[in-house]
């Protein structure tokens, strides 16, 4: 029997760089688990493939999942949902591979409700200056809206003692040694490898 994937949610505040850190991460060879595609009923740019950059589907549809509970976190943004799709992420795990999931605070509170044996990684900021100077440099939003991201970010921060660990991105190679030394350690946990001793010693006792 295969044994099931571990679900790995890598979030934090706008602009604390999680793109960057879980593309540094991705960029490296010696992965194996599962970046996880999500779902979205925005248009697809030119260049984006269905089923590799995003599962493009209708309103409709979104809508139907969610009212079905197909969906293991969603949030919409300009009149667009975004989320990620439960069966994808369920049948990854039960293929035997790791899942990875990049998703703002609030998707991860949703996905800790309905998988709480996940593996749940804050990346927060040196401070907020720090922040509020990386969000600038951008250059894609005016200061009020910064301003604005700034303060929610003050209550998201709040939000890591619904984590399972913190880890500063002071920089990025530093940050993402942190996060796969999270992921080698939890592979170890005992509640993740005692069900196959529990196995072998049913073996060896039938």
């Amino acid at each position: 029997m295969t044994k099931r994937g571990m679900l790995i949610v890598l979030s934090g505040p706008s602009g604390v760089g999680k793109g960057t850190v879980r593309k540094a991460i991705f960029d490296q060879n010696n992965n194996d688990f599962q970046y996880s595609i999500s779902m979205t009923t925005r248009q697809p740019r030119p260049g984006e493939v269905d089923g590799v950059d995003y599962f493009f589907v209708s309103k409709e549809e979104f809508e139907e999942r969610i009212q079905t509970g197909g969906m293991l976190e969603y949030a919409k943004y300009v009149d667009n949902y975004y989320g990620t799709p439960l069966k994808y992420v369920n049948e990854t795990l039960d293929s035997g591979k790791d899942v990875f999931l990049e998703i703002e605070v609030n998707g991860a509170m949703q996905v800790r409700a309905k998988s709480p044996d996940g593996v749940f990684v804050f990346l927060t900021p040196p401070d907020l200056m720090e922040l509020k100077q990386r969000l600038i440099h951008r250059g894609t939003d005016a200061m009020d809206v910064i301003n604005k991201r700034v303060a929610t970010a003050v209550g998201e921060i709040k939000m890591m003692q619904n984590y399972d660990y913190a880890v500063v991105n002071d920089e990025v190679n530093n940050a993402v040694e942190k996060i796969k030394t999270i992921i080698r350690s939890e592979r170890l946990r005992v509640t993740r490898v005692m069900p196959d001793y529990l196995g072998m010693l049913g073996e060896m006792n039938s």
